[in-house]
């Protein structure tokens, strides 16, 4: 503690927020902030810095209990909108997977395929209050006789919902580009043959673990802005890493920390949970996730203050190298450059696409600063740090 000249609690924080008095400002504003008052002072005088991320998110799921029938029932087999959900739990209980795609789904055998329905899009109809129809087998037992249940319910009628979320808001991922001869179908979009185009998936400067590069302030237990609603990281998440080489700033020059992520479904909205249809890829499911970085000390605000021109990815080959497991760099780049529009890579002009929207992004981090700023929204502080 004796470290800093700016030490500030979770506890100190969130009394501020309850008396109305926290100030409150989102990871672009606070860049403007340091450039003018410098880092001391904007620690002394901000308490919270919220960020935003809107993008697909393919490890996403909702665990859910679709209530029992009489006679009871142990379903082996659910479809939601004949979209399988995995049934090995016990009773009616099951998990809904955002990527698992309709039974009758052609997939890609029509090259390219569509993929115009599966969980994602279940999810996103499942929060907009839309009828989902029901069906599930099991083989039966004396303690639950009945084999076959259909129905048709909404989310309300539903007993539990809960979204989990086992990976979700990379920090830092890479930029992919198609170095072959052929239109490549991946899911960071489709991607045209010799460089024709540069697809990228972070929101920069707003994205959540980029302002807080060593998770210091993220861990179990943590409140975020999930879906829409409130939500906590409920553990690290699948392909978490920490150990990446970094900028002197302590931003990953790859792809590194992700978070575990929980909340309430019934609580979301269709606005932040978006089914995806990526063309001969799958689908996916497009997810809204805001954290809110407290300002403990200075430290945190040379990190929350880190601006795009120093964030960088690599530029990866998805025609060739990615599925031969080849993570070769073509060029490293900045989060400025590829919002500029336009990149370079080895001397030739490659149009920037973004998988994630910036408006929504922006949007996140400023509803978040609003919940705060009325004592709507606490910080949760982390009782595990990963």
């Amino acid at each position: 503690m004796g470290e800093y000249k700016v030490n500030k609690t979770y506890k100190e924080i969130n009394k501020k927020i309850t008396a109305g008095e926290a100030v409150v400002v989102t990871a672009e504003e606070i860049i403007g902030m340091v450039g003018k008052n410098g880092i001391i002072e904007t620690a002394q005088k901000v308490d919270v810095v919220t960020t935003g991320t809107f993008a697909p998110m393919c490890s996403s799921g909702v665990f859910i209990n679709i209530g029992q029938s009489t006679p009871t029932v142990r379903t082996t087999k659910t479809w939601f909108n004949d979209v399988p959900a995995y049934s090995g739990l016990a009773a009616v209980d099951c998990y809904l997977g955002a990527t698992q795609t309709s039974e009758d789904d052609p997939l890609n055998k029509r090259y390219p395929g569509a993929f115009e329905y599966g969980g994602g899009h279940v999810i996103q109809d499942l929060v907009a209050g839309k009828k989902i129809n029901v069906r599930a087998e099991s083989y039966g037992t004396d303690c639950y006789p009945n084999r076959k249940i259909e129905k048709t319910v909404t989310l309300k009628d539903l007993v539990n919902a809960t979204l989990c979320n086992p990976r979700n808001a990379y920090q830092n991922y890479n930029c992919a580009i198609n170095r072959s001869d052929k239109i490549k179908y991946t899911y960071m979009g489709t991607l045209k043959s010799e460089m024709g185009n540069a697809n990228y998936s972070t929101s920069g400067e707003l994205s959540p673990l980029f302002n807080d590069p060593y998770l210091k302030t993220i861990g179990l237990g943590t409140r975020i802005f999930l879906g829409g609603a409130q939500g906590f990281v409920t553990w690290s998440g699948t392909q978490h890493k920490i150990d990446v080489d970094r900028t002197l700033d302590g931003a990953p020059l790859t792809p590194a920390a992700t978070l575990f992520v929980t909340g309430d479904l019934k609580e979301m909205s269709p606005e932040w949970l978006v089914g995806q249809s990526i063309r001969g890829y799958g689908v996916s499911l497009s997810v809204g996730l805001g954290v809110p970085i407290p300002i403990l000390n200075e430290e945190m605000v040379k990190y929350t203050a880190i601006s795009d021109k120093n964030l960088f990815t690599q530029v990866l080959d998805y025609g060739h190298d990615y599925q031969q497991g080849k993570a070769k760099s073509y060029g490293k780049v900045s989060y400025a450059e590829l919002k500029s529009g336009t990149i370079t890579i080895k001397g030739k002009k490659i149009p920037t696409v973004p998988l994630s929207s910036m408006v929504k992004a922006r949007k996140i981090a400023h509803k978040l600063k609003t919940w705060i700023q009325r004592g709507k929204f606490f910080l949760g502080e982390p009782q595990k740090f990963f």
